[in-house]
Order: C-alpha cells, then structure tokens, then sequence
C-alpha cells in the first residue's frame, strides 16, 4: 500500500463517512424522531463523528535515535526541509522534542513544556533560522543551569516536506530523543533522558537508528544499544518490521575506503549479534539531502549554496569532446542530488510501512465504525417496515417480549461487570506484589555491597552479624485466594503473565560500578589504609560505623554511596518499568478481548432473537474497541503524573511529602539520593574531633527512598490499570445498552404511530422502502471500500 493509495483510501473513506453523516441526519429528520425515540440513531450519529475525528487527528510517530556525531540533527532536518535543529559538537538533543507537521503558511512555533503546567510556554514563533537559534540558547541554558524550570520536552510546530502532499498523514511527528552517550553530556537527569528514549520505543509507529559511516564500530554504537536492546531482545523480534538503521554521512566516504555495499553487509552482521534479525539498513548522506531540498525549494543561504558546490556539485561535471568540465548550477542538479542523497527514499519507505500497518488498522477501524452505524440505519428501517406490515397486537406481544428479554440481557451484563472486576483486582494485585519484588531485590543487593564495605574494614575484627534483607513471601492466604477462587477463564492465564506469578519482573539488579572500589578511590585514606581507631577496642569496634578525621572526608563517602546507588537503582528501575508498560499492555488487551467476546456473545443473542421473532434478518452488533479511541498505558500514565503535579503544585505545603508517592513511576528525579547526618563526637583521650558515617543508617535510609518509590508507583499503576480496564467495559456496555435501547424506540415509536397513523400505513411503507433503497447505495459503497482496503492487508501489522 503506497502513501498514493493510502490517500486515496483516506480521501475515500472521509467522504463517505461525511455523506453518510448527513443522509443520517435527514434519515432521523424523516422518522421525526425526538428526545428518548431518537438516541439509538444519536449514538450511531455520535460514533460516526469520532470515527472521523479520529481519523483526522490520529498521530503518527517516528522516532530518531542516535549516538553523538552520527548527524541526527542533520537527517531531521533533511527530512523537515528546513535547517531548523541545530548541529554542533556538544550534545544538542537533552530531553525528548517532538517535530510536529503543520500546513504550509501556518507559522511556526517552538514550545516548551514543563512539569506541573498544562500550557506550553510559546519561545518564539517565526522561521526556522529563528527557531534554531532560540531553541539552541535554551537548550545550553537548561544543560549549564541543570533544568531549572523542570522543562520536559519541547515541540516544534513547522511543515515536514515530506509527507507535505499528504493530508492523510496530517499527525505526523517526527520525535527527536536523545541518545544513549548523551545521557551523560551534562548535568541533566541522565535516566530521565533514558526513560524518554524507551517511551519513545514503546509507542512510536517507526524507529530510526541514525549511524555515523565513519565509526559504526565504535563505542557509541557499543552505547546506542547497550541500554535500549540487550534487555529488550523480545520486544526487539516483536517489532522488527518498524526498525530501520540509516548509515549516514556517507559523503565522507574516501577512494581507498571499502564500498558501502560492502559496509552495510557488515553492519548487518554486527547488528545481527545485537539481537536485530535481518536489519534493514539504507545509506544516507543528509547533508546533501537538506541542501539539495533548500535549493529547491529557494531557500538555501549563500553560504548552503556554497557549501553544496564545495562538496557535492563536483560529482555531477559533465565533460564535452575536448575534455572541458562544467559544473551546472546547483538549481539544476539539485533534483538528482537530492535523489542520490538516499534521503527521498527513506522517507517513502518509512510512511509506506507506517500506512501498510498503523495506517490500514486506522483505516479499517474507522470504515468498521462506519459499516456499524449504515447497518443499524438498515436495522431500524427492517424494524420499522415489520412494525408497520405486523398486527398490531402481534406487535405489542412482540414488544413485550424483548422488554424482558433485554432485561435478561442486561443482568447477563452486570454478571460479566464482576467477572471483569476479578480480574482487575488480580491485575492490580500481581503488579503490586511485583514491584514488592523489585523493591526486596534492589534492597538486599545494597545491603550486600554495604556488608562488604564492612568486611573489608578490618579483618581482625570480629564479625558483626550481617544485615540481611529476606524477601517477604506472598501470604500464603493471598496466594490461595487468587489461584483458587473463580476468576473466569482468562484469570488463570493473566496470572502467569503478572511478573509476581510468571517469569519475574525487571532484568537482575546490578551497580554500574562497586561501591567498595569507588569509596576506595575517593576517600583512599579511609579505604585503603589503616582505619582510622585511635581508641581500638577489638570488642567495641563496629565496622559499620566509619570514622573520619574531617567533615569534607565524610562527606565524600555520603557523595559516593549516592552516585553509586542512586543512579544505579533508578536505571533498574526504569527499565523494570518498561517491561511493566510492555507486559502490561498485552496484558490489558487480553482482557479487553475477553470483555469484547462476553459481550458480543449477549449482543449476539438478542440479536438471534430478534431476527426469529421478526422473521427479519438482522445484522450482528459488532462490539468494537478502536485504537483511536483508546490511548496506551503510556498515556495514561502521564494524564496521571500530570494530575498529580498539578495537585502538588497548588498545594505546596505538602509537595515533598506527596512528591514521593506520585510520580516515581515516570519521573527519574534522583530520588534514592539519601541524606544522613553526619555524628560529629570528640574523643576524650585526645581530645580529637571524629566525623562518624552510619552504614546502617544510610542504608535505612536508602531502603526507605525505594519503598516510598514503590508505594508511589503502586498507586499509579492501580489508578492507570482501574481506569483502563473500566473504559474498556464501559465502552462494551455503552455499545450493547444502544443497542437494546435503539430496538425498544423503535418498537415504542411504531406503536405510537400506528395509533394515530394507521390510514397512512401504505404511504409510510413506500417512504421507508425509498429511504431503504437510498441506504443500500451506500452499504454497496462501504463493501466496495472494504473489498479494496482488503487487497492492500500486509501479511502482518505491527502497530
């Protein structure tokens, strides 16, 4: 399915739903429908303008990931068609900015977002040469300042030209994350940076790793995947299909280097041993790509015309009889240059696989939404002809009937509303208890490095019992409550998809470095020389008690233990929480199909019932959850985080103590940083002043950051799972209750006419029989679009 056919459909698709929505307008005008007679249709109505909302609004994005120097910056803009993101030495990209399409003549804008606010800040608005140069002081400001105003992201509204012939791809957003060795560019939250980019893993629709030709074999490619692949192999397989690698700035390319033909077999095999099964790689040379798209598009600066005759121009010489060169103008060999750039065809490539998978399942679901709501039109005019053709005694009787056959159907509802309740109690339950999990194994294996610090101490001393942190079982009770009781028939198989239950939760916890080792280096006098005792007593000593000879010495070791810990926890943690989001929205989807079929099977019944009863046929009332209508676990995590802080920020007498407990899930805010005081004493026989640092102490103190870390993410992950889980049933039991209320106005309303209507039998029979003839015509037409859309169906979609 080409981006052309993508459009096609799309325009397709969008005219018949508007044509559709107004025959259905004048449909209920006919029927002269009014207030409780006309909310089945009002429903149907309804769904058809969300259908198409959400086909205009649907957002599609890809996201670019790069070590330094690989030219991402340089590729985004040679896609945006504007020299709008800086390039220089130092790491520009310090926190996740997203570049959103707008029209042609719209004026661009660069907004900051910022925690705890639900408006952006607007810095500018203008071209791109003043975005560029606002967006780059800002960015320097927030590095060398460490964030001050708690920005976390930012957005650039301006045309992306290539997809500026595409209506149909108007959400399109290209995501600039940072990548993994600028994490550590400046002083900015590292594993904030590295959560953006797993976020950005999770949820966009491409994902393009940017290489430099000239060290595709060094560290930093050693440092793209280290974090972002090696533990998420899995996921990695799964998603194969939207992942690209773009060798880029192979204009550097030199005669004596290897072709690059020969360079991308072998990038492939070392991609290979990353975990990626046959990647796809494409050369690019985006520098030539952005200047080759300026010139031609008339806005190149003298000094990008320069530089595109300086070093590309040269390559498209022509040379007459007598061996004489001439270089056309650069207008002229732009088209070519801009073709062998490779840049062209990596954006069709990109959007073409984009609409092949999350474009066709947009398109299929909204046509679905539209087929649903022709076929209760088709349903209420079957009923109303029946009506109207039956006696009416036969009639009542009939209306009878399906009062108390929709009230049986609606009790079958609320026995599926408990069933659904189970299973989000074991939800919440199983994730609880494994972050409890987390929580136990980060704890013992900090109290492991703090007892080795103490071992190590002084081998003569005796030995102090070691402080030991045992996992706490889940209760037994709990265990045989949820595994014994009746749970339904996807229970048992969520519990081993819960991390408690099944294979575990998060990848083994390890310190980026040992602790032992670092306080070696930095305090040596305490750590690698003879400690410090100057009233040694073998039975008094307590090698958990460390004593200095300064305060500054003290408070290195304090310093130590948290950059050691801290950061190390909270890098575990987030990616714990990217296999919870990922698990958890397999899981959320299992459930959300078991709650599709247990009300699809009521639906269906009455549906059965009704056609018998009739002697009519009916359609099926298809119970259908579509994606655009319902937003990812990601997305609800941040509408929650967002409640939370703006709550914390009215409310500022209580912001740390809450802080703690609402946004830990989400937000790396070096919140394992602990703080122990530190005893200062003077010894009596020299009257020396000691500064004493408590192991125990700050360990009890590092073991309290990290439950209330937990706490805080429990309660997040209950609030996002209760809210997610009732949306999916309320939408099944909104869609099933039109349905049943829709057939009962149309029974009453038959009623009441026939009443006073009865002479005019034959006239309103032939009225709906034309309005049935007029509906058919546009049922054809959505078969019609079906039959197409179908043809285009890639053998598997990857969302």
């Amino acid at each position: 399915m080409s981006s052309q056919e993508f459009q096609a459909a799309y325009n397709s698709i969008y005219d018949t739903g508007e044509r559709l929505l107004q025959y259905l307008k004048e449909f209920r005008e006919g029927l002269g429908t009014q207030g409780n007679e006309s909310q089945g249709l009002q429903s149907s109505e309804n769904e058809i303008n969300k259908a198409l909302k959400g086909l205009q609004d649907q957002k599609y994005q890809v996201a670019v990931i790069a070590a330094m120097k690989a030219g991402k910056s340089t590729f985004l803009n040679s896609v945006i068609g504007a020299d709008i993101l800086a390039s220089e030495t130092a790491a520009c990209t310090i926190c996740r900015t997203d570049v959103r399409h707008i029209k042609l003549g719209e004026t661009p804008r660069l907004l900051e977002y910022r925690e705890g606010q639900r408006k952006p800040v607007i810095l500018v608005e203008g071209d791109a040469g003043d975005i560029q140069q606002t967006f780059l002081l800002r960015t320097r400001e927030i590095r060398e300042k460490s964030n001050p105003d708690n920005t976390t992201r930012f957005e650039i509204e301006h045309p992306i030209e290539a997809i500026s012939q595409l209506s149909s791809l108007t959400g399109f957003t290209l995501v600039d994350t940072p990548g993994p060795n600028e994490w550590e560019s400046a002083n900015f939250n590292t594993n904030a940076l590295k959560q953006t980019a797993l976020e950005a893993l999770r949820t966009c629709n491409a994902i393009l790793f940017v290489l430099n030709y000239a060290s595709y074999k060094d560290n930093a490619v050693s440092d793209l995947f280290k974090d972002v692949v090696e533990n998420r192999k899995d996921f990695i397989a799964e998603n194969t299909g939207k992942i690209y690698f773009i060798l880029n700035k192979i204009d550097q390319k030199t005669e004596r280097d290897r072709e690059i033909a020969e360079v991308i077999k072998d990038l492939q095999l070392e991609l290979a041993n990353f975990g990626f099964r046959n990647p796809v790689i494409y050369p690019a040379s985006s520098r030539q790509g952005l200047l080759a798209k300026l010139i031609q598009q008339d806005k190149a600066t003298k000094d990008q015309i320069k530089d595109f005759k300086k070093f590309f121009s040269a390559q498209y010489a022509t040379e007459d009889e007598e061996g004489e060169q001439t270089i056309p103008a650069p207008r002229k060999i732009a088209p070519q240059a801009l073709a062998d750039s490779g840049i062209p065809t990596i954006q069709e490539t990109v959007i073409q696989r984009i609409t092949q998978n999350s474009g066709w399942n947009l398109l299929s679901e909204v046509l679905a939404e539209l087929d649903k709501a022709a076929k209760a039109m088709e349903d209420t005019l079957n009923t109303e002809i029946k009506g109207w053709k039956m006696g009416i005694e036969a009639l009542k009787e009939k209306v009878e009937d399906y009062r108390r056959r929709s009230e049986n159907a609606r009790a079958n509802i609320e026995s599926v509303k408990t069933s659904v309740e189970q299973q989000k109690q074991i939800l919440i339950s199983g994730f609880s208890q494994g972050l409890d999990t987390f929580a136990d194994g980060a704890k013992a294996q900090i109290a492991s490095e703090i007892n080795k610090i103490a071992e190590s101490r002084s081998p003569n001393s005796p030995k102090q019992k070691k402080i030991q942190l045992i996992p706490q079982p889940m209760p037994q009770i709990e265990k045989i409550r949820f595994v014994g009781q009746r749970v339904g028939e996807i229970g048992e198989a969520l519990l081993g998809l819960i991390p408690v239950f099944g294979k575990g939760l998060g990848t083994a916890f390890k310190f980026s470095a040992s602790l032992w080792d670092k306080l070696s280096e930095t305090v040596p006098e305490t750590f690698n020389g003879s400690v410090y005792q100057p009233d040694y007593n073998p039975e008094k000593f307590d090698p958990y008690i460390i004593r200095c000879k300064t305060q500054t010495e003290a408070q290195k070791i304090l310093k130590t233990i948290n950059d050691v810990c801290a950061p190390s926890i909270e890098s575990w943690w987030i990616d714990t929480q990217d296999q919870l989001v990922r698990e958890g929205t397999s899981i959320r989807q299992q459930l959300a199909t078991k709650i599709q079929e247990d009300i699809q099977k009521i639906s269906d019944e009455l549906s059965n019932y009704l056609g018998d009863a009739l002697q009519v046929k009916l359609n099926i009332n298809p119970i259908q959850f579509p994606s655009f209508d319902f937003p990812g676990i990601d997305a609800g995590i941040q509408r929650q985080v967002e409640v939370f802080t703006r709550i914390l920020n009215i409310n500022e007498v209580q912001k740390e103590s809450r802080k703690k407990k609402s946004n830990s899930l989400c937000k790396g805010d070096q919140t394992y940083t602990v703080d122990v005081p530190i005893e200062k004493t003077i010894e009596v026989q020299d009257q020396r002043t000691i500064y004493q640092v408590d192991l125990r102490q700050t360990l009890e103190q590092i073991k309290q950051k990290i439950d209330d870390n937990v706490s805080g993410s429990q309660l997040l992950l209950e609030q996002v799972i209760e809210q997610q889980v009732d949306t999916d049933f309320r939408s099944a039991e909104r869609q099933i209750n039109d349905y049943i209320n829709r057939f009962q106005n149309d029974f009453d309303r038959v009623l009441k006419e026939r009443k006073t209507k009865e002479a005019e039998a034959p006239e309103i029979l032939g009225r709906l029989e034309a309005q049935k003839a007029k509906l058919n015509q546009y049922l054809r037409e959505l078969i019609s679009i079906r039959e197409s859309l179908n043809s285009w169906k890639p053998s598997q979609i990857i969302r």
